[in-house]
């Protein structure tokens, strides 16, 4: 999928730019929104692999589906308002629409000509109203009036009845009726909401299923039933229709008095804030296609016409109920790290150095065993924590309670602005503060998106400090999903550092010069700059140079200006950026040095790792931010080195060269923004991945 792009001067050879000059030759930038579709259209590319499990490969349709859903909540109002200002010059707005077109047409056509096909294979079948018999229409049609229709409330529109508030991504119905209503009105347009509560797939009885595994979808049982609910009515014609709606939490810090309280009353108008896209069945007529994207106050760019269910996301109840062992990912028991010191405590082990756990190849249980030895141990007097995505249910969080009951000093650093995890953390924060915890909520201004845990132990007549530091979140149920580096330390430096941050977000007052921790919004972006730099002056003086830096997101211009400066003076750079990156690779002339690749695969890579040798010089550094600029001056963000030169040489191989190497779930970044995978064979079998190799060499059966 191309990209459109915009421009950024390139940087003359050996030298900063000069923006001033007319000589220096235009690098133009991939455009952000059109990068992040490429990425989902590289995640929407396992749902067609035949290595992939068939009920993995649906679920990759939901993610993307779901990615989506986000991606129209906060990145498609600007596109829309560009619309109204001067529709015909929103050229990247078009090319925006278009490519989100194209990729839900190919999601669909993947559910459709190859998932559906596959799984009749298997015996597994989603029957349309059509497909149904008569024994299955009458079962469907009595599990219809038991369990449906007593939840539904059409609403014919009228003066008095006006068009409904219609929830973001529910699904519902519009209905064309003939003939007058029980008043002689000829009122013809009514709509069906569908609440929430119903299940989105049903399972057939095996009665009803001949030894096969069937299933309808909800919006199939109600669109054939829907002339039930319009008794002495027509219903000429008909279409399932979901609204989403721009829903990215606008608070004004400034002016409230309370944040947290404010943000609740934010999220309960959430579900109904400006619309941004709708969806309609194929088949949906002009009239009424037409007649939604007015009561929406939609452009036609926002009309999406599916061959399908409306939210492909709830499809997930069908991997689900399926729940068959053999079409999904065989199962993965990761190995803990802390199995290896099970002689001594966490505190005698950190003494002896830092501890790398490469999550999720490596439990995430580890960090909790961490936790819950310093709640237990009575020397331990105080535990520090940032809380960002922890979850709805989360032991981290109980544990965090039982260390207020037993007397510890807990205070916690709740983020509540973390997009779709507001209300739990709200919740968590109300719990916590409940019982005797100090919550603060970060500074005013920033998300705190660093992940940071301090505990600070009474040993003899002097207090120690040991921090767990992580690229990831402190959530469980994602660790086992994407893969993070933890870190677990006792340095001194670094661990005074976290404890001066801590402080900092806490009393708000000036933050003392650190010794080994970058932090943004102060110097985190500077000193990457700096890093860089370094590389390509060295490449300058025909010194060893090399960068390879592993990323979510790529977006942060100055840090693209930079790479390319220090491409164009001789560096070789890698890039492993997952998702967005407008930096085009392989530019004649302006980024030749430089290389891209993204990796899709059973994990969804999360990890933040910067490598830099300039010279004699290499360091490491593992952190919680992308580059772009939100992370870089909206954010409190962290970035830390790793000097062991064992642990260090571990991460180079393990979250970089291993993914360098990856030829089974690799793609490369074109100079036009299109990618191309990157596959290579062994003895005509696809070589391992990156993935797979560490899932061998970490996994609890080959440890033990």
């Amino acid at each position: 999928m191309a990209q459109t792009k915009q421009t950024l001067p390139a940087a003359a050879h050996g030298s900063a730019p000069d923006l001033s000059s007319d000589a220096i030759p235009v690098l133009q930038l991939l455009d952000r929104d059109s990068s992040l579709l490429a990425f989902n259209a590289r995640v929407l590319d396992m749902a067609t692999r035949a290595d992939v499990p068939l009920l993995e490969r649906l679920r990759y349709v939901c993610i993307v589906s779901s990615n989506l859903d986000e991606f129209f909540e906060v990145r498609f109002a600007p596109h829309l308002s560009a619309l109204r200002l001067d529709g015909h010059a929103a050229t990247k707005t078009r090319a925006v629409s278009e490519a989100a077109h194209e990729l839900v047409a190919k999601q669909y056509q993947i559910y459709n000509d190859i998932l559906l096909p596959e799984f009749a294979r298997q015996g597994i079948h989603v029957l349309s109203h059509g497909e149904r018999n008569e024994a299955q229409r009458r079962w469907v049609k009595s599990y219809f009036l038991r369990d449906v229709r007593p939840l539904l409330v059409p609403v014919s529109l009228d003066p008095s009845h006006p068009f409904p508030m219609v929830a973001n991504k529910s699904l519902n119905f519009i209905v064309r009726l003939s003939g007058e209503d029980a008043f002689g009105r000829d009122n013809e347009i009514a709509i069906v909401k569908v609440p929430r509560v119903l299940p989105r797939i049903i399972e057939l009885p095996e009665r009803q299923a001949s030894g096969r595994r069937l299933f309808v979808s909800l919006s199939s049982v109600v669109r054939a039933h829907l002339a039930d609910l319009f008794p002495g009515r027509q219903v000429l014609e008909f279409s399932q229709f979901r609204v989403t709606r721009h829903t990215d939490l606008e608070v004004q810090e400034g002016d409230v008095d309370n944040l947290r309280t404010a943000l609740r009353a934010g999220l309960e108008l959430r579900q109904f804030g400006l619309a941004v896209r709708l969806e309609v069945s194929a088949g949906c007529s002009d009239h009424l296609w037409a007649f939604l994207l007015k009561q929406f106050d939609l452009p036609p760019e926002s009309l999406f016409r599916v061959h399908g269910p409306v939210n492909l996301v709830r499809l997930t109840q069908l991997v689900d109920l399926v729940d068959d062992p053999a079409m999904l990912w065989p199962p993965y028991a990761a190995s803990s790290a802390h199995q290896a010191f099970a002689s001594m405590s966490f505190f005698d082990r950190l003494k002896q150095g830092d501890v790398c756990i490469h999550q999720p190849f490596e439990s995430f249980d580890t960090v909790l065993a961490f936790l819950r030895q310093a709640v237990a141990d009575p020397a331990v007097l105080a535990i520090r924590q940032t809380i960002y995505r922890t979850g709805a249910n989360s032991e981290m969080m109980d544990l965090l309670r039982e260390a207020v009951r037993l007397g510890k000093e807990v205070m916690v650093v709740v983020e509540l602005k973390a997009r779709f995890d507001e209300e739990a953390n709200i919740n968590w924060a109300e719990m916590l503060e409940s019982i005797g915890a100090q919550v603060v909520y970060g500074v005013l201004g920033l998300k705190t998106h660093a992940k940071m845990l301090l505990v600070t132990r009474r040993e003899g007549r002097v207090l120690k400090r040991y921090a767990h530091l992580s690229t990831g979140n402190y959530n469980p149920r994602t660790a086992r999903l994407y893969t993070d580096v933890s870190y677990l330390t006792a340095n001194p430096a670094l661990v005074l550092d976290v404890e001066h941050l801590f402080y900092h977000l806490a009393s708000q007052t000036r933050l003392p010069k650190l010794k080994r921790l970058l932090m943004a919004p102060f110097m985190l972006h500077r000193s990457m700059i700096e890093l860089i730099a370094q590389v390509g002056e060295a490449a300058a003086a025909g010194k060893p140079a090399r960068l390879v830096a592993k990323m979510n997101s790529l977006t942060d211009e100055g840090l693209i200006r930079a790479l390319v400066t220090a491409g164009q003076q001789g560096a070789q750079i890698d890039l492993i950026v997952r998702g967005a990156c407008m930096l085009p690779a392989g530019v004649t002339g302006l980024t030749d040095n430089i290389r891209v690749r993204s990796i899709i695969g059973r994990f969804l890579e999360h990890s933040r790792v910067f490598y830099f040798m300039a010279g004699e010089q290499e360091s490491l550094y593992l952190s919680s931010a992308d580059w772009m600029n939100r992370n870089m001056f909206g954010r409190v963000e962290l970035a830390w080195p790793v000097d062991d030169p064992v642990l260090r040489q571990r991460l180079i191989d393990e979250c970089l060269l291993a993914y360098l190497h990856d030829s089974q779930d690799a793609w490369e970044l074109k100079a036009d923004g299109s990618y191309a995978r990157l596959i290579s064979t062994r003895r005509g079998k696809p070589r391992p991945g990156a993935q797979t190799a560490l899932m061998a060499r970490y996994s609890r059966t080959n440890k033990e």
